[in-house]
């Protein structure tokens, strides 16, 4: 009797992601729509590298984790969208295990990533406002290539745990997923194996990958706002500011949609409403990130219109 039902559970090879079933009538729409965003996206962040790298006067450990951060971005939004462009420009919904598997790996390593380098953006914001005498000595070289290796090594190895148990599950059907990419919850779902042991595993690894990071992040800017509001001047307050005010602005975004994606309970009735928020951290965020750090950064607007100039005058 146990080799038919193991035969039965290893039987499904592949799913299907449902993405905006509700708006069938509005596919090429949103494929136009969302390769508008991709190309943007990607356009945007590869421009920041390239400043990053090219500037000379951007060599510095805030710019350092920009590049870092617009690098991640293009790699985040590559392994959503271009699945999804292609699934609704010929409808083919269907993923193998396999890929979807995959496709979670790099997701949760990305997104985990984020997390740790939003932290290590606001450490450095710290150290750079409440101790200024101590930011050479800790931001050196050395110091900002371990913090930005560890924030990889930390998302990956993370995402490594969660990834190793979903691929011990078996999947019996139906094989049908809810999302428009493949995620841990709907994945859980899906399995014949007992959902709250996974969920609670979820749960710990959120709390882990997303929440300390978050918990950090925010202590970090209390210490900042508190050392801001004592300065005296309103132009040293305000310049004061306007050196992080960018950051605050993507974290508060990013962390504001994923921490209430996933740790809020997976109700029937919050799913719609848990898409739309998954759209704007997994599509919108990598964005909007280089428009907000260049519209609000006057070193990275000066940067860029040198660029420009050169680009036209033929001397770049």
């Amino acid at each position: 009797m146990a080799a038919p039902e193991q035969g039965n559970q290893t039987s499904i090879t592949e799913f299907v992601l449902l993405g905006f079933r509700t708006l069938l009538e509005l596919q090429i729409l949103l494929f136009l729509l969302f390769l508008v965003i991709y190309i943007a996206t990607m356009a945007g962040n590869i421009l920041i590298m390239v400043l990053v790298v090219t500037v000379q006067h951007l060599h510095t450990p805030m710019y350092f984790f920009l590049g870092n951060l617009s690098c991640l971005e293009t790699c985040y939004a590559s392994t959503i969208l271009p699945r999804m462009l292609a699934s609704l420009l010929t409808g083919d919904r269907t993923i193998s295990v396999s890929g979807c598997i995959t496709q979670f790996y790099f997701f949760g390593s990305l997104a985990g990533t984020e997390c740790l380098l939003l932290s290590v953006m606001s450490y450095d914001r710290y150290l750079a406002i409440v101790k200024p005498l101590h930011y050479a000595a800790r931001m050196n070289g050395r110091s900002c290539l371990q913090l930005a290796a560890g924030s990889w090594v930390g998302g990956f190895l993370g995402s490594s745990v969660s990834t190793l148990s979903i691929s011990q599950l078996t999947f019996c059907g139906p094989n049908a997923i809810d999302h428009f990419f493949c995620d841990f919850i709907p994945l859980v779902k899906l399995s014949c194996n007992d959902p709250q042991l996974m969920e609670i595993l979820s749960l710990l690894l959120s709390l882990i990958i997303s929440l300390v990071p978050f918990l950090l992040t925010l202590v970090s800017y209390i210490c900042i706002i508190a050392t801001i509001l004592r300065i005296p001047s309103t132009t040293g307050r305000r310049k004061a500011f306007s050196t992080c005010s960018s950051h605050l602005i993507v974290v508060s975004i990013y962390y504001g949609t994923l921490l209430i994606t996933y740790m809020f309970p997976t109700a029937d009735m919050l799913r719609d409403f848990k898409k739309v928020l998954s759209v704007v951290y997994t599509v919108l965020t990598p964005l909007v990130n280089p428009l907000i750090y260049t519209l609000r950064n006057k070193e990275v607007k000066e940067a860029l219109r040198k660029a420009c100039r050169k680009c036209i005058l033929g001397q770049w």
